[in-house]
C-alpha cells in the first residue's frame, strides 16, 4: 500500500475533481458523506452527544459535512468552529452556510479557553480542527482545548490526521496534539502513523475511500509502502516437484562467542525453516558440541580458537552468508572479519556485533558486497549513524548511509522499516512479545535463508521482515506476549508462509506439534 506525502495527496485531490468533472467542494461532500457513513453504521441512532470540532480550512469544511448528515439523520450533534484565525477556505465557508440550512443550532464560535464546552467520558469528540496541512503549532488556547478534550476520556475521532501533528515533522509540543482513539484517513495512511515519535498520537488508523482518481493512485510513485500479506505475497517462489536441496543454496552462518552460542542456533535454525537447502555455522571450538547437538540439519566449521573467531576461512562457496550474531567485538575477531571482507564475494546479511564493528571501522563499509543487508537495533543504528534529533532525522541519515554505501538497513522496531536507497518499506506485521532475546537473529536468519532461496536483496528483507513478525503474530496468539521466545518466531515459520494463501476466515492459529505426537494421533 502506497503512503503519499501530503503535496502528492493535494495533487490528487486537484487531478481527480479535474478528470471526473466535480469540484473540490463536491469532493468535500463526498469526503465527509464517507465518514458520516463510517459512524453512522457504528451508531445505529444512538442518542450519545457527538462533538464535532471543526477548523476552518478544508479540514473544518468536512467537519461541516460529518455534522450537516448527523443532524438530518436526528443524531445528537454539538458543532464547534474553532476561530483561531480570519482566513477560512471557500468549501470551508459553503458548508457553513449549509449547515445552517438544516438546524437553529448553528455552530459555535470557540476563541479561548473560557468558551470550552463541558466533554463527558461518553461522549464522542470529531476531530476536524486541521488535519493534514498544519504548518505551525497550534495556538495556546487551541493547545489547552487538545487537552481538554484528553481530558475529558471520551472516544476521540480524528478526520485524515489527529489535530496537530504534522505530515513531514515531529511536533514540538506533544500537548499541541490532538490524542485520537482512532483516525480515519483520506487516500492513504501517513508516515507518521508508524514512528516512534508520532504514532502514539492515534491508537488506530483506517482508511476511507473518496473515489480519487484510481490511475493517479497506481502511477503515481512514494517514497514509503506499507507491507502486507498483498504487497509480499507476488514475492513467492513456489517449489518445483523435481527440484532438490542444492537448488536453494547454501547459507553460511558466522558468529558466536564463548557463552553466546545460542544466537548462532537461533539464526541457522531460523535459515533452515526459512528453506535454505543448506546451512553450515563458523563458529569458534566451543560451540561445536552445542550446534551438533542442538541443529543436526546444520553443518560445523569451528575456527582455530576455542572461545571467539579469530581467523574466518572455509573452502565452500555459499550462496549467502549472515554475520555477527554473538560474535562480540574482541581485537582479534575485528581483524579477521576485516580480512574476510577484502576477499568475500558472497551476498552478505550482517546484523548485530558484525553492525557494531563496521561502527567502530566506519571504513570496513567501504568492504561491504553491494546490497549487503544491515539489521540494527536502535542502539546499535546510532552507533553507525550518529545520534539523532527525532525520527526524521534517522531516515535522512540512514537513507545517506544506505545511498552512499549501497546498502539496505532495516531500522527494527515495532514497525520495522527497510531502507533502500531513497525507498522505504514499513512492516505491517509483528507485537510486543517480539521484543524479546533473539528476535533479532530469527530475522538475520529469515532473511539469509530466503537470499539463500533466490530472493533478490530487497525482495529478501522485505519478505524477510513480514514472515518474521506473521510468525510472531501468530505464535503470540498460543504463548501470550510475555510467555513468547525467539525459538517460538521459528516454529511458526512454516505457518506464516501457508497463511500467504489463506483467506482471512481461513485463518486459524494451532500450537505446531512434534512428530512422535502427530504419529500417536495417526
Amino acid at each position: 500500500m502506497k503512503i503519499f506525502a501530503k503535496e502528492q495527496i493535494y495533487a490528487g485531490d486537484k487531478l481527480t475533481a479535474e478528470k471526473q468533472g466535480i469540484t473540490s467542494t463536491e469532493l468535500m461532500e463526498r469526503a465527509g458523506t464517507q465518514i458520516f457513513n463510517w459512524l453512522h453504521a457504528r451508531m445505529q441512532g444512538a442518542q450519545v452527544p457527538i462533538h464535532v470540532f471543526c477548523g476552518i480550512g478544508n479540514n473544518g469544511g468536512d467537519g461541516l459535512v460529518i455534522s450537516r448528515h448527523l443532524i438530518t439523520h436526528g443524531y445528537n450533534v454539538i458543532t464547534y468552529v474553532i476561530n483561531c484565525s480570519d482566513k477560512r477556505s471557500k468549501d470551508f465557508l459553503v458548508n457553513y452556510d449549509r449547515i445552517k440550512t438544516v438546524t437553529k443550532k448553528w455552530p459555535i464560535l470557540l476563541s479561548c479557553s473560557e468558551d470550552f464546552p463541558a466533554i463527558h467520558q461518553d461522549d464522542i469528540i470529531v476531530d476536524a480542527i486541521f488535519g493534514i496541512g498544519l504548518n505551525r503549532p497550534a495556538d495556546d488556547w487551541v493547545k489547552a482545548l487538545f487537552q481538554h478534550f484528553r481530558t475529558s476520556k471520551a472516544f476521540t475521532l480524528s478526520i485524515d490526521m489527529p489535530s496537530g501533528l504534522y505530515a513531514d515533522k515531529v511536533p514540538e509540543d506533544e500537548n499541541g496534539v490532538v490524542w485520537a482513539n482512532h483516525t480515519l484517513s483520506f487516500a492513504s495512511p501517513k508516515l507518521v502513523f508508524f514512528l516512534p515519535d508520532t504514532a502514539r498520537f492515534t491508537q488506530q488508523w483506517e482508511l476511507i475511500d473518496i473515489g480519487l482518481d484510481q490511475e493517479y493512485l497506481m502511477t503515481t510513485n512514494t517514497e514509503a509502502e506499507l507491507i502486507g500479506k498483498f504487497e509480499v505475497l507476488p514475492f513467492y517462489k513456489p517449489r518445483q516437484k523435481y527440484s532438490h536441496k542444492g537448488d536453494y543454496g547454501h547459507s553460511v552462518i558466522i558468529g558466536g562467542s564463548y557463552g553466546k552460542i545460542g544466537a548462532v542456533c537461533l539464526t541457522s535454525r531460523a535459515a533452515l525453516s526459512t528453506g535454505a537447502g543448506l546451512v553450515s555455522t563458523y563458529v569458534p571450538k566451543c560451540g561445536y558440541d552445542i550446534i551438533q547437538t542442538n541443529l543436526p540439519e546444520a553443518m560445523v566449521i569451528t575456527d582455530q580458537a576455542d572461545d571467539r573467531i579469530t581467523n574466518i576461512h572455509y573452502e565452500l562457496e555459499p550462496t549467502v552468508v549472515g554475520l555477527g550474531i554473538g560474535l562480540g567485538t574482541d581485537s582479534k575477531t575485528i581483524q579477521a572479519l576485516e580480512s574476510f571482507l577484502k576477499t568475500n564475494k558472497s551476498p552478505l546479511v550482517i546484523d548485530a556485533d558484525g553492525i557494531n564493528i563496521l561502527a567502530k571501522k566506519k571504513e570496513l563499509l567501504k568492504l561491504l558486497a553491494p546490497q549487503t543487508i544491515l539489521t540494527p537495533h536502535p542502539k546499535e543504528l546510532e552507533r553507525l549513524i550518529g545520534k539523532w534529533d527525532d525520527d526524521f532525522d534517522k531516515l535522512k541519515k540512514t537513507k545517506a548511509l544506505s545511498k552512499k554505501y549501497d546498502l539496505i538497513i532495516v531500522i527494527k522496531g515495532a514497525n520495522s522499516i527497510t531502507v533502500a536507497k531513497e525507498q522505504l518499506f514499513i512492516n505491517s506485521t509483528g507485537n510486543p512479545g517480539m521484543a524479546t532475546a533473539g528476535s533479532g537473529d530469527v530475522l538475520t536468519g529469515i532473511i539469509t535463508g530466503l537470499i539463500s532461496q533466490g530472493y533478490d536483496p530487497v525482495m529478501a528483507t522485505i519478505f524477510g521482515a513480514y514472515l518474521h513478525g506473521r510468525a510472531g503474530d501468530m505464535a503470540v496468539q498460543v504463548m501470550g506476549y510475555e510467555g513468547l521466545l525467539a525459538s517460538h518466531i521459528i516454529n511458526y515459520i512454516g505457518e506464516a508462509f501457508k497463511d500467504l494463501f489463506k483467506r482471512p476466515e481461513q485463518t486459524q492459529v494451532e500450537e505446531p506439534q512434534e512428530e512422535e505426537t502427530k504419529a500417536e494421533e495417526r
